[in-house]
């Protein structure tokens, strides 16, 4: 049927309907669209949503470990300090990823990795010069077995001191504790390695802190001739060690002056022969508790190459061929002597029934070219 002709006016006003329900429609949208709009706007830039991470996009994760504040420590040793906890994660972090679209660019390919020394290069002894630094010490233990109580012997005496005498307390016994060095009880050289037998004996936790003799570079006054300085070094010792709680190292080095904390301390490997290890760098200076610490987040139950290198405003720590990081903060200046430090009750004592062994199998030493 055909509709009637419309007068003028009846058209005028149908546009004008028209009108108005677009606008309408138009208001709408923006009452619904404003407000999310509007609160994004509102929000701070650090809370601002993110996107979720794309499968090519996910970052990996540091090989540098963070570094943390050590502990106040006792005179002679640092004191071991557990590994940061992570930050919790926020809802951002912990979304997964979203599905990839069927269509998708194609992916760069990875940067390749940066060559690292094989496993079997790192654990070997090295002879020779290293770039920068001059080898002027080198041990393995190849000229035949000391017997507990004998060392360093003949074969031994020209490179080697037993360190402390029997009884000289030992950090925690300067402090009371009844724990001490004991060579003549703890070292030995057997299969090729400088064995130390951590065990106590009588009521006292017994270690060692024996020395090698290498060249001395102590210098200036009131510095006393040392048979295990150096002003400047790279250090390697290939070490293992059964998992003895209560006992640690701390193999370091300690300044000529003796004078503590004015000219800092190196300590690597150090820790408590039950948990991971560290290397700490204590800086010079009158705060105790200044330093900067590197974890391996590794036990020493497995063979481990411990590095320390240290040269004008610097020191770096490396395990098995990798870096741990630097510290570049206070650093020692004045010559150091070299102790292989192991002793106990840090902050706790060993139970009596506790005992076992700390193997070195070799160990060099640098000093700068």
């Amino acid at each position: 049927m055909a509709h009637p002709a419309r007068s003028h006016h009846q058209k005028r006003r149908i546009q004008r309907f028209g009108v108005f329900a677009a606008a309408a429609m138009l208001t709408a949208c923006g009452i619904m669209a404003g407000p999310v709009a509007m609160e994004a706007q509102r929000l701070p830039p650090d809370r601002l949503p993110t996107a979720e991470p794309s499968e090519s996009s996910t970052a990996l994760p540091s090989v540098k470990p963070s570094r943390a504040a050590a502990t106040p420590r006792a005179a002679a040793s640092s004191s071991a300090a557990a590994p940061r906890t992570a930050a919790p994660r926020t809802a951002a972090q912990t979304a997964a990823p979203r599905p990839a679209p069927e269509l998708r660019a194609t992916k760069q390919p990875a940067a390749a990795p940066l060559e690292q020394p094989s496993i079997d290069s790192v654990h070997k002894l090295p002879t020779g010069d290293l770039p920068g630094w001059k080898q002027v010490f080198r041990e393995e233990f190849d000229k035949g077995d000391v017997p507990i109580g004998a060392f360093p012997g003949a074969d031994y005496s020209a490179k080697w001191s037993a360190g402390y005498k029997d009884g000289t307390p030992d950090t925690a016994g300067q402090k009371g504790a009844k724990s001490g060095y004991y060579p003549s009880k703890v070292l030995s050289v057997k299969n090729g390695m400088l064995d130390w037998y951590l065990h106590t004996e009588g009521g006292i936790s017994m270690g060692a802190a024996p020395t090698p003799k290498v060249p001395n570079n102590s210098a200036g006054a009131g510095l006393l001739p040392r048979h295990n300085s150096l002003l400047y070094g790279r250090i390697s010792v290939r070490l293992k060690a059964d998992s003895l709680r209560g006992f640690k190292i701390a193999w370091l080095l300690w300044p000529d002056s003796g004078v503590w904390p004015r000219d800092g301390e190196i300590d690597f490997p150090e820790g408590d022969l039950a948990k991971t290890f560290y290397g700490a760098a204590h800086y010079t200076g009158n705060d105790p508790s200044a330093s900067d610490m590197f974890q391996s987040y590794s036990t020493l139950m497995a063979w481990h190459v411990a590095t320390i290198e240290w040269s004008p405003g610097k020191v770096e720590f490396f395990l098995d061929g990798r870096s741990l990081g630097a510290s570049t903060t206070a650093t020692p200046a004045t010559p150091m002597h070299y102790i292989l430090q192991t002793e106990s009750c840090l902050p706790r004592c060993p139970l009596p029934q506790t005992a076992g062994h700390v193997y070195l199998d070799w160990i060099a030493i640098w000093k700068r070219a």
